[in-house]
């Protein structure tokens, strides 16, 4: 799978985490940043992640900050983009099976490590299950379509 990853300063460490063991699985990663620890914009991140899944140049977006919830709010602003805040294990999972959610918005300071990387595995490895949700993320699509006019 082709995933994009990105965060701000707080996500720095651990999204470097979560690159190596995305690629020890098998995927390919591209991360667009942030660097170090200096001061970033969230936003530019998440557009940044989010572009690239709209356009279907990844697969799949991971997106860190200290909380996960600005980077969500950035990244729902693209069209096609479906990023979910998630706080664990359950929440990941159901994101991708009843929401079919392309970008997992992670926190890089409430989630230990541990748990993070069940929380990134069972995303992946978890299928959407169409049924009445597709009719609910076709509503949600259908949103996007009425605001470009």
């Amino acid at each position: 799978m082709k995933i994009v990853i990105g965060s701000d300063h707080r996500g720095v460490e651990i999204k470097r985490r979560v690159s190596e063991f995305l690629r020890s699985s098998g995927h390919d990663v591209f991360d667009i940043g942030a660097e170090g620890a200096e001061s970033v914009d969230y936003p530019d991140f998440a557009y940044e992640v989010a572009i690239r899944v709209s356009k279907h140049e990844a697969d799949r977006g991971i997106l860190i900050c200290g909380t996960g919830i600005g980077m969500a709010i950035a990244a729902n602003k693209v069209r096609g983009v479906r990023a979910a805040p998630c706080q664990d294990v359950l929440t990941a999972e159901m994101s991708r099976r009843h929401n079919d959610a392309n970008v997992l918005c992670l926190s890089a300071d409430l989630i230990g490590e541990d748990q993070m990387m069940q929380m990134v595995r069972s995303w992946l490895e978890t299928s959407f299950e169409g049924g009445r949700h597709a009719r609910r993320v076709e509503k949600i699509a259908k949103i996007e379509d009425d605001q470009r006019r």
